[in-house]
């Protein structure tokens, strides 16, 4: 079982934060999907590519996730990786939370 590397505090900010982060991701990504259907092309081209998108989108922690407690460090780096959040967002949470979370986004990259 994973250590608990966050504090009750860490989860309180959480649950606090999320939709807005949520919120946030969610609008970028319909900015991104008028782009897409601004685009110069066939409109059927750009209704599957958009159908095809939003299939992707949809699976992301930005756009929904469990909330649980024990999920907390996994949904943290997954909105990272999913860029719904950066580590400047975790500013308020607590030195073992965001350390956990630089070691994991690390071990990604060592592969």
């Amino acid at each position: 079982m994973q250590e608990q590397r966050f504090t009750k505090r860490d989860w309180t900010l959480f649950k606090n934060k999320i939709a807005d982060w949520q919120e946030s991701y969610m609008d970028r990504l319909n900015k991104e999907y008028i782009e897409l259907l601004s685009e110069d092309t066939n409109p059927s081209e750009k209704f599957w590519r958009l159908d095809k998108r939003i299939k992707e989108d949809r699976k992301k922690t930005g756009v929904q996730l469990e909330m649980s407690r024990s999920s907390l460090i996994n949904n943290i780096i997954s909105l990272i990786n999913d860029g719904a959040i950066s580590f400047e967002n975790l500013e308020e949470f607590s030195d073992e939370l965001k350390e956990t979370a630089s070691v994991f986004i690390e071990r990604q990259f060592e592969v």
